[in-house]
């Protein structure tokens, strides 16, 4: 079974369990996640994590992630993007100066409100089920931060546009919001996520080159190792007396591993004396003591 994280492209028509469903059937093995929906008119990066890399799913849909967005002003339909119904069409008078200032008002947090077409889940019911039955129900307001938005063309009534945003951020709702704010309407016309946390457009795989690959064997070549994620994190090797705890998914003490590292620093990638990943680990409220965030060894 294979371990790990691949990059794939996900392609318009696509929804993100289909893609799981594909890759399924492609590497002949069950245990395989997605991280991160996309909806199924948009394209790009889709991780998607292999065997015991399927503990990092949460971990990376939580990461931030850029789009390249088209915004269509002069539309509001009820799915916030161009495949919903119509619901207002407006005359599109505003100067490109005024979209600009506009875009990046909303840099930085600001209250979205989910929008109906969500798999976000009401009464143990999701949202668009309830759209598609004609009902709309109140959203309560989430916080989402916009860390970086940057026009990058205007041809009006289109407007292209780069965001990188934090989890939880909808950029058809951002796209809805953007033209209320100017007062002529706007919906989402098409989307392109160009990166999650670290893996790009540029590098993903579409199905069909997963399958070539699987087909020379060179797949496992594009298959990223799950600590390969936590890079930035420090590193801690165990003193092989204290291997036996790692394995055993305890808290070690700061003196039981080698290492540059002091407590403050926060998590910390823990390996045992061969080498082996074991997991993250960060401090606990005891001093000197680090318990496991997420355990990779062992299991299936």
């Amino acid at each position: 079974m294979a371990d790990g994280i691949i990059n794939v492209y996900k392609e318009q028509g696509f929804t993100s369990h289909d893609v799981v469903a594909k890759m399924r059937g492609i590497l002949k093995q069950k245990k395989i996640g997605h991280t991160g929906t996309l909806d199924p008119m948009a394209e790009g990066v889709l991780p998607v994590c292999l065997g015991k890399a399927t503990k990092l799913c949460d971990m990376l849909t939580d990461k931030t992630k850029t789009y390249e967005a088209v915004m269509l002003l002069g539309r509001e339909t009820d799915t916030q993007d161009v495949t919903g119904r119509i619901l207002e069409e407006y005359a599109v008078e505003v100067s490109e100066a005024e979209v600009q200032e506009a875009v990046v008002s909303f840099l930085g947090p600001y209250d979205q409100i989910p929008p109906m077409y969500s798999a976000l889940k009401v009464g143990g019911k999701k949202l668009y089920e309830l759209a598609r039955e004609g009902k709309e129900i109140e959203r309560k307001a989430r916080p989402v931060e916009i860390l970086e938005i940057q026009v990058n063309r205007i041809e009006l009534p289109r407007v292209t546009m780069t965001v990188t945003c934090s989890k939880g951020t909808y950029i058809r709702t951002l796209c809805y919001d953007i033209g209320r704010k100017l007062g002529c309407g706007g919906c989402m016309e098409s989307l392109v996520r160009t990166r999650v946390s670290n893996f790009s457009l540029e590098e993903s795989l579409t199905l069909s080159q997963i399958e070539e690959l699987r087909d020379r064997g060179e797949l496992e070549e594009h298959i990223l190792a799950v600590d390969k994620v936590f890079e930035e994190y420090p590193l801690l090797v165990m003193d092989e007396s204290y291997d036996k705890l790692v394995h055993n998914g305890n808290p070690i003490y700061r003196h039981q591993a080698l290492g540059d590292y002091e407590m403050e620093q926060g998590p910390v990638r823990v390996y045992d004396s061969l080498r082996q990943f074991i997991g993250i680990y960060e401090p606990g409220k005891e001093r000197d003591l680090l318990k496991p965030q997420k355990v990779f060894l062992g299991g299936n």
